[in-house]
């Protein structure tokens, strides 16, 4: 079925019946408009996995991306390859993600859903955001400007979120809290507990680095005890990092070791690299505030080799950043040339039609003109019969009149000799033209003539098409102007 097709029937299910007059089954368009909902659905538990468990994000995408290219819904194959990114960069697959990102919006600019373009940029913006505060800056804020104007309440306030952990990352700590509490208002109001959760969460980390305590404390244990009632086991995770950073300042050791325990265990459940690392730093921050050098040593050194391979990591994941988009604008300029080309194309093929429908023309006239001549033939020979059958009566009423029939006779056969030569004269004159239209034509191939040049040269030859054209009207209007002084006697 073509895409008019799923289309009509999801906008207008009478489409059906015309479509049955014709053969097209009616199950196939329902079972297509299942399908594209079961799509729909895919992505969205895709979407809802990743934060408790990235891999059946992944698997979700897949069936997803399956189902919606065999029935070619675009925008399901878009919103698949977003998911899908998310996916992996829950996994910490950064080359992944924005692999899959990349493609996304590919689909979604082909589709032009500014929707999808909105999603996808915040998606970007969140790789960056460890690596290029500056280049994340800029893909939120391009992703709130469509968001905006699309209305995407729910990604406003994620992009809110984002845009004030790339603030809290600079140091801009009341500018990032004039965000996180925007984004938490927005999410209440629409009812997404995640959205608010992780506000709480980003609130405690700033509280934290402004030395606000008890305001950190208590923005971490809600967003913990919040996480655990809706699963959120990445959220968990994070928050108890921060909360036992917190515990540690105010030098409760005790608690800190316990926040740091259920977080490493929530972070070794997910398999978070990233995590694992940020607490086996705080377990070294925190020996070495009990004065337990010996074990804070041992902490060290394992941060040590962890911190160099991290450092190695962002390092690679920024050139795979770069390189993916170089490549993505690479084959972007090639389709915009293709199209270029494509264009100039057509605008060849139609000054060929042009040229074609002209020569046309010009064979028509000549035909015209010869048909004409073989009449005016057909008619004097008819005329010298009837004068042959009456010669004996005209000897006998003027023996001179032979004469001049012959003279008469003979002044004809000039005029159709001059005729038949003005005639090859006119034909020789025509192919010109057409013969120099079909060299510039061989030039335009091999690509051995400018563009404007070809154009100028197409247009010149067709102009003097054009006055060889008037030419032979003009003799055939006005005979006595080219010699035929007796042709209408």
């Amino acid at each position: 079925m073509s895409k008019l097709q799923a289309f009509l029937f999801l906008a207008f299910p009478s489409f059906l019946l015309y479509f049955n007059c014709y053969g097209t089954n009616y199950s196939r368009l329902a079972e297509v408009k299942i399908d594209s909902n079961r799509v729909i659905e895919l992505n969205t538990l895709g979407y809802k996995a990743r934060l408790t468990d990235p891999s059946q994000t992944i698997k979700y995408a897949d069936q997803a991306l399956e189902m919606a290219e065999d029935i070619s819904f675009t925008n399901g194959v878009a919103e698949a390859y977003r998911i899908k990114g998310i996916g992996w960069y829950y996994k910490n697959q950064t080359g992944l993600a924005i692999q899959n990102y990349l493609t996304a919006l590919q689909y979604f600019t082909q589709a032009n859903n500014g929707t999808g373009i909105a999603r996808v940029n915040n998606n970007i913006g969140v790789l960056y955001h460890d690596v290029d505060y500056d280049k994340a800056l800029e893909y939120f804020q391009k992703s709130l400007e469509l968001s905006e104007r699309y209305g995407i309440q729910d990604l406003t306030s994620g992009l809110y979120l984002n845009i004030g952990t790339i603030y809290q990352k600079k140091g801009n700590y009341n500018t990032a809290l004039n965000f996180f509490k925007k984004s938490y208002d927005s999410f209440n109001r629409l009812g997404i507990a995640v959205g608010s959760i992780q506000c709480l969460q980003n609130m405690s980390i700033v509280y934290k680095d402004l030395r606000q305590l008890d305001k950190a404390e208590s923005y971490a244990i809600q967003a913990i005890q919040k996480a655990k009632e809706n699963d959120l086991n990445i959220t968990v995770a994070g928050t108890n990092l921060t909360l036992s950073k917190i515990y540690i300042i105010e030098g409760k050791y005790d608690q800190a070791e316990q926040a740091i325990k259920e977080g490493r265990a929530y972070s070794d459940l997910l398999k978070d690299e990233k995590l694992q690392y940020d607490f086996l730093y705080n377990a070294y921050t925190l020996e070495e505030s009990r004065k337990n050098y010996h074990q804070a040593l041992q902490y060290l050194k394992e941060v040590y080799k962890t911190d160099s391979t991290n450092y190695n990591n962002n390092v690679s994941t920024r050139i795979a950043l770069l390189q993916e988009q170089s490549k993505r604008r690479a084959q972007q300029q090639e389709n915009l040339l293709l199209k270029e080309k494509q264009k100039y194309s057509k605008i060849l093929i139609l000054s060929t039609i042009v040229g074609s429908a002209l020569l046309v023309i010009v064979i028509v006239l000549l035909f015209r003109d010869v048909r004409k001549k073989a009449l005016n033939n057909k008619q004097l020979t008819a005329l010298n019969a009837e004068i042959s059958s009456k010669k004996e009566d005209l000897d006998r009423i003027n023996h001179n009149l032979e004469d001049i029939i012959d003279e008469r006779t003979n002044d004809l056969r000039i005029k159709n000799k001059k005729l038949s030569d003005y005639s090859s004269h006119l034909s020789h004159q025509i192919r010109g033209p057409v013969a120099t239209l079909k060299g510039l034509m061989n030039l335009e191939r091999e690509g051995l003539i400018e563009k404007e040049e070809f154009v100028q040269q197409v247009e010149k030859c067709v102009n003097d098409i054009d006055d060889k054209i008037l030419n032979i009207n003009e003799m055939l209007h006005d005979p006595k102007q080219y010699g035929f002084r007796n042709a209408q006697q």
